[in-house]
Parts: structure tokens; C-alpha cells; sequence
């Protein structure tokens, strides 16, 4: 698969990268606040704006157990119970038709990760032109495959996930008629250590899967996300919040609008830099090379006179031999008068 359109945006590696914020719980419960995290993210420059679609009663139960709990030693999350961390951090399904809007209104593509079934029809009452596989997800077998016959794009993300699961999923939605993939390589842990990230696992990943990558990144700043693109990337996802002081269950590891504006830039740079495999001189150079050094007459000399150090150097700019050959005609004669400023040819010695 060399592209994969998506709403208005081609993806593939010919074109600028496509990047995706990730709003997640970080609207912290207020629509307003969702909705101002859309126009920012429109600021920015981003082509998309991601949800997640869950219910707390559609991604867990309602059961407060050791198993219910994330790990004490989790940095952000420590000892929550699943669903009241669900319940907090949720989009409510009546705020999608309205972030859908205003962000449409902005000029982004709007999807979002499901969760089950119902998230799916509801997104595609929104007609989302697209679905983001959630890393936990990725094992959710019967989910990718309800997705991928929707005809819509999908955007799989493999944080925890061996060659196996990967490979499962890419071909159950190539099971169901879609090839259109973009397979995210992700650290799934919030947040994440750019040293866990594993960026030379890009190419390999693509070279497994067959499909467009890039990444789904939770490390901080924007260093891992530009050296993804060096290394093929054609999707950025990183989560966004307005601001990181005003917390929320995702903000430590979230990008503030500024740092999304620098992520659009600095990523698009990156990507033009890559350009071809050539080695040579540029169009851009071509001035630079006239005024490269070669060798020039730099007294006024008569016929006969010898060629020294003193009447013949290495200057610049170009036109005459190559300073390597300062050498070779070093001790010589002029065969010719030659004034100071002439251009050292084989014809003159």
C-alpha cells in the first residue's frame, strides 16, 4: 500500500505527515473546554483531531477488585479503580456530534478509537472517515473486523504487541476487503521513555506488515516524533491539552498548542529534508560552486616568469585548476603574460 486517503488527506510517504491529536480525557469533563481544544488544535496546524468512543460500561464493569485497579507503581494512574477512571476521563456520546462539527467547521478530519460495536455505529452516524485501533484493542479481533468493513481507513496502533497480534490483525482486516492500513508503532505506557521507544523498529515493522507506519507517541516533546519521520513515519499522533498546569487524566504526557504548532512544523521540515537518495551538488548550490576555491594568477607575471607560490595560490573563486594541482605546475613557466586575477588554465603554463 503505498497511499491511504483519509477524509480530504492522502497519507504516504510522497506526502507531508499527517498529525493526528489525540484529545482524549483531557476536555477534563467540560464540552467548552473540548471544544476549545479543537479550535487550538486548528491553530496549530494539525490535520486531525482524535477521540476515543467508550461508555465506562462498555470498556469494563463496575467492580472495585485487585484485577479493577491499575498497578500501585503506575505513575499517574496508581492504585484507580478501571471504571471510575473511565467514567472520569470518557467523552460522553452526545458531545461527539458537536466536536465533530466544529472541528469540521475548522478544516480537520474527525475520528476516533471504538470501543465496541456501539461506538462504531455511532461514529459512523457522524460518518467518521476513519478508525483508530486503540493499542489494547489490537487483540479485539471481532472489533478490527467490524471496523475495516465499515470501508473506512484503519489506524492500528501495536503498543504491547508481538509480530503474532500484529500480524492477526492487519490480515482479519485484509480479510474484510480493507487494505487500507496505517500501522502506528507505540510505547504504550503514560507516559512514555523515549528510550523504550524503538523508532529502527519502524522500517521492520512496515517490511512485516506491508503497510504505511508511523507512530502513536507518548514520550515527551517532539524529538521522537521527527525521528520517526526519518525513519518512515507518515502519521504523528500525540495527545494535546491546552495546557498541562490545568491537569487531567492525560496531561502529563500531552503536547500544549504551541508545542503542536512546532510538532506540525518542525515534522513537515523533517520530512522535505529527506528529499532523494543522491549524492551531488544541489540546484541550490549552484552559486556556491562558482565561488569555490581553484588556483588563480595573483601578481601580474610576463612569459618566461616561473610559476610560484607567490604569483600563483588557491583563492577564490572557481575557474581556474583545481587546487590540487598547485603541485603539478609549481615550477613551470608561463608560456604567456597573464595579469593579476586571471584564472590559472593549463594553456597559460
Amino acid at each position: 500500500m503505498s497511499e491511504v486517503r483519509i477524509g480530504a488527506h492522502t497519507l504516504g510517504p510522497d506526502r507531508p505527515p499527517f498529525v493526528i491529536a489525540e484529545m482524549s480525557g483531557n476536555h477534563n469533563g467540560d464540552l467548552d473546554r473540548a471544544l476549545a481544544i479543537v479550535d487550538a488544535i486548528a491553530d496549530a496546524g494539525a490535520q486531525a483531531v482524535k477521540l476515543q468512543t467508550y461508555r465506562p460500561d462498555t470498556i469494563t464493569i463496575d467492580v472495585d477488585g485487585p484485577a479493577f485497579r491499575i498497578g500501585d507503581g503506575h505513575s499517574l494512574w496508581g492504585g484507580e479503580n478501571l471504571y471510575k477512571l473511565y467514567e472520569k476521563a470518557h467523552t460522553p456520546w452526545e458531545w461527539h456530534k458537536p466536536i465533530f462539527e466544529r472541528a469540521r467547521s475548522r478544516g480537520l478530519e474527525a475520528f476516533s478509537s471504538p470501543f465496541d460495536p456501539t461506538a462504531v455505529e455511532l461514529l459512523e452516524s457522524l460518518d467518521a472517515p476513519a478508525y483508530k485501533i486503540a493499542s489494547s484493542e489490537i487483540v479485539d479481533l471481532p472489533l478490527i473486523d467490524l471496523c475495516a468493513r465499515t470501508g473506512k481507513p484503519l489506524i492500528i496502533s501495536t503498543g504491547m504487541a508481538s509480530v503474532a497480534e500484529i500480524d492477526a490483525a492487519v490480515r482479519t482486516a485484509r480479510d474484510a476487503g480493507n487494505d487500507q492500513l496505517v500501522v502506528l508503532g507505540c510505547t504504550a505506557s503514560y507516559p512514555a521513555s523515549p528510550a523504550e521507544s524503538n523508532l529502527r523498529g519502524l522500517p521492520v515493522l512496515a517490511g512485516v506488515t506491508g503497510t504505511l507506519v508511523g507512530l502513536s507517541d507518548h514520550t515527551p516533546g517532539i524529538g521522537a516524533p521527527l525521528a520517526a519521520v526519518a525513519l518512515g513515519a507518515v502519521a504523528i499522533e500525540k495527545h494535546v491539552t491546552l495546557a498541562r498546569a490545568d491537569g487531567g487524566v492525560d496531561s502529563e504526557f500531552s503536547l500544549e498548542p504551541a508545542e503542536l504548532a512546532a510538532l506540525v512544523v518542525e515534522s513537515h521540515r523533517a520530512w522535505e529534508a529527506l528529499g532523494r537518495a543522491v549524492i551531488g551538488p544541489r540546484e541550490s548550490e549552484k552559486e556556491g560552486l562558482r565561488l569555490r576555491r581553484s588556483l588563480y594568477v595573483v601578481e601580474d607575471v610576463r612569459a618566461g616568469d616561473e610559476v610560484t607560490t607567490a604569483n600563483v595560490r588557491s583563492i577564490r573563486p572557481a575557474g581556474g585548476l583545481a587546487p590540487g594541482e598547485i603541485t603539478t605546475v609549481l615550477g613551470r613557466t608561463f608560456r604567456v603574460d597573464a595579469a593579476k586575477g586571471t584564472a590559472l588554465t593549463w594553456d597559460l603554463i
